[in-house]
Parts: C-alpha cells; structure tokens; sequence
C-alpha cells in the first residue's frame, strides 16, 4: 500500500530541509538537531512594505494608435519604450519569513539513538523521536486548521529547556527591527513574545508572535526573552501571529490563547478530521515494493535516476505535492514558496508569478480531489479584479479586466514594467488567471459559484477583448496588437513586443467563446453572446512556420525564439483544449514539434512541468516522462520533498512539488466535456498500478483507475452527479473508444482490454 508520510533519519542542518507543515495561513518549518531545534513560522500574509504601494498602471491609452502603428511598421523597440511611462522596473512586497521558536536543551547532551522525524501526510503532523539507549524523548508540531494555531508538544523522562522567540534568520534587512519579551503568568503558565517593526513609510508598521508555554511537572521561569524549563515531563506551546498597522497588539493575541486547550491531542482532534478529509481522497499506487516505498526520503532522493522514473519516489512526490498544495492553501493560494520560507530576500519576491507558476501550482487542485481549496483561488482573484478594470480602463482606455503579471497578493495594479519588460502589452492574462476557476465549474458544476462570481469575470475578460480588437489584417482577421508572449519576443531580438502573440490569439478566442457558452448556460446576455461569437471568428488561424512547428507569434516575420524557459504559445494545447490529436491533429503534429524544438535555458522546475503537461496532452508519455526526469534526475528534490526552482537546489521553490501531481494525473487520465480518456501517456515504468479520487472536466469523478499492462486490462469506476453520456477513450485498446451511460450517484464500473506492448 502506498506510504502517506515520509520519514529521515537524519536531522535537517538547514532550513531547506526543514519538514513543514501549515494550515493555509501559518506555516512551520521544523529543523536542527534534537538539542537544538528550530521551528520558522510563517504567515501568508507577512510581505515587506516597499515603493510598490501606491503604484498604479502606466496611463498610456492616448498613446495606443501610435503604438500600434509603430508595431506593426516594425519599431517594436520604440513601441515599447513609447507605451510606457519611463518607470523603472519595481518589485512587489516581499514574502518575508515570521520569527524562530529556539528550542534547546540546557542540561549536558546525551548521546542521540534511533533518530527519526516524520511529516504525516494524513494529519499534518511532523513528529521527531530519539532516545539516549535507555530513555525516549519526542517533539511533535502541526497547524491547526480550526483553531488557527501552531501546536508544539515536547515529551521526555525530564526536560531541561531554554525557549526563546527571535528575529534571527538569514537576509533580515537590517531596517526591520525586532524586539523579544517573556514573562511567567499567574497561572503557572510562561508567554513569549516577538514584534517586528517595519521601516517608517507606507503599509504596515510590523508584525508579531506570541508562544504560550504550558508545563507538565517541573518548573517553569522567565529571565529576559528566555523562558527556561527545568525538570518538566511535558511542555505543550501554542503560537498565533498577525500583521497590521499599527503593530499587532500581543496582548490581545495573548488573550486569544488562553481560550485554547493545552492538551495536543485534543488540539489534533479538531484538526486532522479536516485536513484528513481533504488529503484522503486521492492516492496513487504503482505497485512498487514496500521495501522501496519505507526508505528514509534521503535515500529515495538520492536514488533518482536522470533515466528511469523512479516508481517509488514518483508515489512519493504525488503524495508530498498535494499535502504541501494543501497545507499553503487557506487565507491565500499558494506562493512561489507556498507557504514556508526561512530566509529574507526571497527570489522574485516570493509572491504570485501570474503569468505560469500559479497556474502550473493550482494545476492538481481540482482534479485530484480538492476542489475547496479554489476558494483561496478566487478570494485573491476577487480582491484584485477592480484593480484588474483600473488596468484595463488606464492603459488600454477599454472596459473589462487586464491582469498584471505579479501580484504580492494585496492589490492587482499593473506596474511591474519598463521599457524591456512590456507587461501592459500581455493580453492573455485575464483569461489564463480565469482559467482554473473554469476549470472548477468544469468538473463540479456548481452553477451558483458560476452565476454569481465567475460568470462576471468572464464576461468582463470578452468585453476587453470586445473592446481592444479595432485593427485588421488584410485578410480581415482582426490583429491584436501590441501583444506579448511571456517571457521572450521573436528571434531577430529588436523588442519581444509583437503581434499575434499565439498566447493572446488563444486567450482571445477562449475568453469569447467561453463567456459566450457560460452566458447561453445561464440564459444571459444572449445578444452579447452572439456578438462574441462572431468576434471570435475573425480571430487570426494560428500559424505552423516553415520547419512544421507552432509559432510563437501569428504574424509574418515574427520568429519564434526557442532556447527559453516558458512555452507560452502552447496554451491553446494546455489547459485549454484548443488544440487536440483528434479534433486538429495537423496542428497538435505542430504544437509537438514546437515542444520538441524548444530549448531548456535553465531548466527551470515550472517549465519543465509545464512541458511534462502540454506532452501529457499530445498523448506523448516519452517526452512528459522526459521533463518529469529533468526534475528528479537533477537534484532539485529538498529532503521535505520541497523542490527547487533550478537543477542543484538553488532557489527554493514550490512550482514542481505542487505541480508534479497533476502531471501525473494528466499523464493517467484526460478529460473534457462529454470526454474521459484513459492511460492517454503511460510511460513503460507503470505496466501496472492505480489512481483514485480524481476529478475531471467531464463532470464526473473517477473513483478508480486501475491498469495492468502485462494482464492487458484497465478498468475505470466512474460516477456522476447528473445522468449522462460520457465517451470513454483508450488509445491503447482494440475498443478504442465506447460511449458510456451514468446514472446519478451511481458508480458504474468499465473494463476495457488493453493491446499487450
């Protein structure tokens, strides 16, 4: 059966290796040795205030005829230094790390046996154990859902600590300041508390953290910032944190924690019912020994093959990327970093990359049994979107919504640009941000979420392309011009601005046809609908260049550069659908040798992701394999199963842990409506093997998928909510394609022969 855990027998000596946990709004991050460990607390919410604050898109809609003109007479350079306002390239806030819990032992160290720490997958916990060769000592920690705060339990024949909350991590601007205070309580009990405080300026002024330490046996004290612990049997520490302007009042996050309960498993019981709910409902096994599957995770990383797939530690990251998706989804999405970080000065600041990461992150939230955690999604699309219509109505003087490439999660205005960097000309992003919550309606059909929030998103995102498409070709095809394929323009390297970006082509046609469907769905705005459509069709074909590849841009001239990182121009391959083997299987023959002619550059997590899925969805189980060993096969695995974002963990970064389930999902099964395809890109290292507890865009779930190549069988067991017809696919079998009858809430089990390999 497969492991819902992971274990080490090492400690980790580095917070990279930290094992985590988190709650989708505090986050922990657990390392050191047993006589001195560490526990960072994040919160999603804690971002450095900067110049960014009060920024607001460039008001450049006067200047856009001229702009278009120069484009398309071929002074892109001009163009985009002219569609802009000289500003300087400016970065979001910073994600920013909390403060340390410093747990150490105060009494002479004792030889450390049978090491081990654990993450528990199901309940969120990481436990660490060891023992002397006579006595047992153990430390576990998880975040509480319900109750919204970090539990630390320390157990011991006797307990000699010193405890003590700091500022002290790495990159700590030294303008942030921090002060650190104890005290003991009436009630026998000890508080610790830390406050940082911003640089004077715009935002808020600082954050805090306050520890609430209760004992069991002994005796507890507090001298300066250190509460000491000597001679106790058990100390259980609760934590909470905040964020605001003025400073976070201790006090009053004090106070809250004394209405907790002080026994960790009664605090679990409220949460790993929740969190274990959600985590339990996917799982894949590929039939590896168990052997394999029970290796300390140093061990299994370090067996990584650049070749093979490695079946045991393939079960493993599946099942690490969904506890981590989960544990850094709550108040917020995940962030480049999820949830965790134990550094200041995280790369890219450690926010939302809109124009791929977020995506490729929430890729697996839906289809591999969580549709809740969209919600987060939304929230942070709901709370941008009148930023969004700022953009739209300043720099393109349209109606509608323009999305920025970054966001730090606080406000959505575009103005991270310069003259190199033309984001105001990045047309798709409203669409491709739109996407995964189509995606939810999609697969659960929830057609109140649908009415009253996505539907006006989608509608808005057409009403911008209604209004932005005034240009045409020759030929009568509207031009969308400026355009921009993140991150690179064409090849002859004078300006990346462009016309016909392939991106934008897709996003245009999508968000028109797409508002259109859901409008006809909901019986609104039919007259709009209809004009959409017919918008949609003078769209410009996309373009397959003289070497049979898809073209980045759609516009003659305009060359695609390859050796780069992002493979935008295959959207309308993932997620949309656009472009498919069976209904364009010229231009899927085109998308593929775009794929197989694109360069690595640094061979970033994400972009190899994200390759694995556009091959996934060209039904190319080699080269969705290949990129998933760029992953494994190049060091970018932490010992949490955290990855990074480039080959040698450099850069910590949570695209390729969050992401690698949907790849394996999307390797096992595709879907769309009326569709459900099986096993559409085996790689030859799963002949055999299941998945359950997934989620499709057909609308109905797939309760189980098993397979035995060798035996030469697969069998599905689908169930929907609704009765319908669903066209069952295999590629791999004589009965190629079948039409199956469901009735609601009623699973109906297929058995489909496979042709032996």
């Amino acid at each position: 059966m497969p492991v819902h855990s992971i274990h080490d027998t090492q400690p980790a000596d580095r917070w990279e290796d930290a094992f985590l946990s988190g709650n989708g709004e505090y986050g922990i991050m657990v390392f050191g040795d047993p006589h001195r460990e560490r526990i960072v607390h994040n919160h999603h919410r804690y971002v450095l205030p900067n110049e960014s604050l009060g920024m607001r898109p460039p008001a450049v809609a006067d200047r856009l005829e001229h702009v278009r003109d120069l484009i398309l007479a071929g002074e892109r350079e001009r163009a985009q230094r002219e569609f802009s306002d000289g500003r300087a390239l400016a970065w979001t806030q910073s994600f920013h790390p909390g403060h340390v819990l410093h747990v150490d032992a105060v009494a002479k160290a004792r030889p450390v046996e049978g090491y081990r720490r654990v993450t528990d997958f199901a309940t969120g916990e990481v436990r660490v154990t060891w023992s002397d060769g006579e006595r047992e000592w153990a430390r576990r920690a998880f975040v509480s859902r319900p109750d919204a705060v970090a539990v630390v339990e320390i157990t011991g024949p006797r307990l000699d600590l010193a405890l003590r909350l700091s500022g002290e991590l790495p990159g700590c601007p030294a303008e942030v300041t921090f002060t650190t205070s104890s005290q003991v309580t009436a009630e026998g009990e000890a508080s610790l508390a830390v406050v940082g405080t911003y640089p004077p300026g715009p935002g808020a002024a600082g954050f805090a953290g306050v520890t609430r330490a209760v004992v069991t046996g002994g005796r507890i004290t507090a001298e300066g910032d250190v509460v000491r612990v000597e001679g106790a049997s058990r100390v259980v520490l609760l934590t909470r944190m905040d964020r605001s302007a003025p400073l976070p009042r201790t006090d009053a996050l004090r106070a809250s924690l004394t209405e907790l309960p002080t026994d960790y498993d009664e605090l679990l019981s409220h949460h790993a019912p929740v969190h274990g709910e959600l985590y339990a409902r996917a799982a894949l096994d590929l039939g590896v020994a168990d052997s394999d599957r029970g290796l300390p995770v140093g061990e299994l990383v370090a067996r990584a093959d650049a070749e093979v797939l490695d079946g045991a530690l393939v079960e493993a990251l599946f099942h690490s990327g969904r506890y981590l998706l989960l544990s850094s989804s709550g108040v917020l999405p995940p962030r480049l970093t999820g949830l965790w970080l134990g550094a200041w000065g995280a790369a890219w600041s450690g926010d939302y990359t809109t124009d791929a990461n977020i995506n490729l992150q929430m890729a697996g939230t839906v289809l591999t049994g969580m549709p809740e955690l969209i919600e987060p999604y939304a929230a942070l699309i709901g709370g941008q979107i009148d930023d969004w219509r700022t953009n739209a109505r300043t720099v393109y003087g349209t109606r509608g919504i323009l999305a920025p490439s970054r966001t730090d999660g606080e406000h959505g205005l575009l103005f991270h640009l310069d003259d190199d960097w033309p984001w105001t000309m990045w047309l798709a992003g409203a669409d491709w941000l739109l996407f995964p919550l189509f995606e939810y309606w999609q697969a659960i059909g929830d057609d109140d979420f649908l009415a009253g929030t996505l539907a006006p998103w989608l509608v808005e995102a057409a009403v911008f392309f209604e209004d932005f498409l005034t240009r045409e070709d020759h030929e009568g095809h509207v031009v969308l011009v400026p355009s921009y394929s993140p991150e690179v323009g064409p090849k002859d390297a004078l300006g990346v601005a462009g016309v016909n970006a392939t991106m934008d082509v897709a996003a245009a046609r999508h968000a028109l046809t797409t508002a259109a469907d859901v409008c006809a769905h909901l019986g609104i705005e039919q007259t709009s609908a209809d004009r959409w459509r017919a918008l949609a069709e003078r769209l410009p074909p996309y373009r397959v260049d003289e070497r049979g590849a898809l073209a980045e841009f759609a516009w003659p001239g305009l060359e695609t550069a390859n050796d780069h990182r992002h493979i935008s121009h295959l959207y309308p391959v993932w997620p949309l659908h656009d472009i498919t083997p069976d209904d364009t299987p010229g231009l899927a023959a085109a998308a593929r040798e775009a794929l197989l002619r694109r360069g690595d550059e640094n061979i970033s997590g994400h972009g190899s992701l994200h390759r694995a899925l556009v091959a996934a969805r060209l039904k190319d189980g080699e080269t969705a394999k290949a990129n998933i060993l760029k992953i494994v096969g190049r060091n970018m695995l932490f010992r949490s199963l955290m990855t990074s974002h480039n080959p040698d963990l450099e850069i910590y970064n949570a695209d390729s842990a969050h992401c690698l389930p949907a790849v394996v999902v999307e390797m096992l099964l595709d879907s769309r409506p009326g569709v459900v395809e099986l096993l559409p890109a085996l790689p030859p290292e799963w002949p055999s093997g299941s998945l359950r507890g997934i989620f499709t865009r057909a609308g109905v779930s797939v309760d189980e998928l098993t397979w035995d190549v060798t035996e030469g069988f697969a069998r599905v067991v689908l169930t929907s909510p609704l009765e319908r017809d669903v066209t069952l696919v295999c590629r791999s079998s004589v009965e190629r394609r079948q039409v199956v009858h469901l009735l609601p809430r009623s699973p109906t089990a297929v058995t489909v022969p496979l042709t032996p390999r």
